[in-house]
């Protein structure tokens, strides 16, 4: 068991872990995935909220937060533990919006900053309002409302938390944020839902973190108060929670909905009693204390790797996920050089401008020819990879988070593919009117230099037509003479293949763009583990 004493070396350990486990992201849906975000939630709360600051300040007063479903009479129990009305009650539901804490005067300090729950501004009523509090929700968000009252136990605070199954998704969240933050958990239920899902939840949930826990079955009708309470001692035997104490109210007239907001004090004693003892026996106070901190980090031997399992997932579905597209995009990479080898460019307008030229065709209508043509082979090839991703995508869950794929490609792509190959065309002609200026002729010749125009669209033509534009090659080597040629073809090919291969890995980067910007890793698993290694050696 951990003494809370003060431990340097735990507390550090218990840090760097804080800092793996908040560096964990997961954003794809996955199965596992909203277990994970919980559980990461969880882990921050309770190391941020609970943890640190309790080793950091074993002397602090034991927080002790009073959690339960809607309607259970939280707010009304700590009205009767304080003695005075600190916390609203009433019919609307939920009424517990902004958490109240009330501690003792002389406790004021340990929670008025931001040693626990840092996140929640502190808020205080005036002084003149300290007897009636809470007539209307106080507006704040992401508020704790801090009352003090001499009533209160030094070294005991109560907290009251929102409902832990609102209808406000906020209030739920808070709700389990809170009471990750406690000392002891003191969970209310009533005789009418006490067999619920959800307060079952959080006591077994205490029970996995051995947590220093109390229950209190509250608004029992006093005629059936002998069945129900036998009813829920076995269910708590059952669920392996028969050593928890537990403490019965009964159902009276303060404890109905618009009631006084007070019970009696006989209702209340033997739980303010408890917890008094908690509070003010040290051995007890140890006890309780330590029970819960070392639940908490005994628990991280098995929900951190579940935690670093969930990073491992979501890594190897962004693996699978960015694999589909290298695959897809890597396919028709071959096909397209394929095509082009075989000459599949020469092909519609293309190939009735290269029968007609030069006599039916200029020049510049040859190479607008088959610009066209070896632009809408790529987009065909983009289209067909982009179908092969959504085909594989679609069979997977994570790629909900990166959006919906286009089918058969989309007008962007086709407008970027066109502005690509038209840069090729570009490129092309300049480095045709390159090779031109180094054409050397003899100064008796009569010949005219041939036209920087002609060059590149023979050049074009023989590049991408295949057997059919061999004729294409032949006039480059007369008019350049055959080493210059071949020289001018080699240039070209390289060109091509760097141009089509610039639009392709383009397009399969727009595709990975998503997902890379998630940035799935691999290496906060391995973090959290180290983390984990570390704390186990200093525990």
């Amino acid at each position: 068991m951990v003494t809370l004493d003060e431990r340097p070396q735990l507390i550090d350990a218990l840090s760097a872990l804080r800092d793996r486990v908040a560096a964990v992201r997961l954003p794809l849906p996955l199965p596992d995935t909203p277990r994970a975000r919980q559980t990461r939630a969880e882990l921050l709360a309770q190391l941020d909220d609970y943890l640190v600051p309790r080793l950091k300040d074993p002397d602090a007063p034991l927080l002790a937060v009073i959690g339960g479903s809607t309607g259970a009479g939280k707010s009304t129990l700590v009205n009767s533990l304080v003695g005075r009305r600190v916390s609203e009650s009433g019919v609307l539901r939920p009424t517990t919006r902004t958490p109240v804490l009330v501690c003792h005067p002389e406790d004021h300090h340990w929670f008025a900053g931001m040693r626990v729950l840092p996140q929640l501004t502190r808020v205080w009523l005036p002084q003149a309002d300290q007897d009636h509090p809470a007539d209307e929700p106080l507006p704040e968000e992401n508020a704790l409302r801090v009352e003090t009252a001499s009533s209160m136990p030094r070294g005991l605070a109560l907290l009251d938390a929102p409902d832990i199954d609102s209808l406000v998704v906020e209030n739920r969240l808070l709700a389990s944020e809170l009471i990750c933050a406690a000392d002891i958990w003191v969970m209310v239920t009533t005789a009418s839902r006490y067999a619920d899902a959800v307060p079952w939840h959080l006591l077994r949930t205490a029970k996995e973190y051995d947590a220093t826990l109390v229950t209190v079955l509250d608004r029992v009708p006093h005629q059936v108060i002998g069945e129900v309470s036998r009813q829920y001692e076995a269910l708590l035997d059952k669920a392996g929670l028969g050593d928890v104490p537990r403490f019965t109210i009964p159902e009276l007239p303060e404890s109905a909905d618009g009631g006084s907001g007070l019970l009696p004090d006989s209702a209340v004693a033997a739980l303010r009693g408890w917890l008094a003892h908690r509070a003010q026996d040290p051995a007890a106070r140890q006890q309780a204390a330590d029970r819960t901190a070392t639940g908490v980090i005994d628990s991280l031997d098995t929900r951190l790797p579940e935690l670093a399992a969930a990073v491992a997932t979501q890594y190897a579905a962004a693996v699978r996920l960015g694999g589909a597209v290298e695959a897809a995009y890597g396919e028709q990479a071959k096909r397209v050089r394929k095509e082009l080898g075989r000459g599949a460019v020469l092909a519609g307008d293309a190939r009735t401008r290269w029968r007609g030229y030069p006599r039916d065709s200029t020049a510049d209508e040859l190479l607008d020819a088959i610009v066209e043509s070896l632009a809408a082979l790529l987009h065909c090839a983009v289209s067909a990879a982009e179908e092969q991703v959504r085909e594989k995508w679609r069979r997977e869950p994570a790629s909900e988070a990166l959006g919906p794929v286009p089918p058969g490609g989309d007008r962007e792509a086709a407008e970027r593919i066109g502005v690509e190959v038209r840069r090729w065309r570009r490129v092309l002609e300049e480095l045709a009117e390159e090779e031109v200026r180094t054409v050397e002729r003899p100064s008796t010749s009569r010949t005219a230099l041939p036209d920087a125009d002609t060059v590149a669209a023979l050049l074009a033509a023989a590049l991408l037509g295949g057997r059919r534009t061999r004729p294409a090659g032949e006039r480059l080597a007369e008019l350049l003479g055959a080493q210059a040629a071949l020289r001018l073809r080699d240039k070209g090919g390289e060109l091509v293949l760097m141009y089509v291969d610039r639009v392709l890995h383009a397009e399969r980067d727009r595709r990975l763009a998503p997902l890379q910007a998630l940035d799935v890793t691999p290496e906060p698993q391995a973090e959290l583990i180290a983390a984990l290694s570390v704390l186990q050696k200093e525990k």
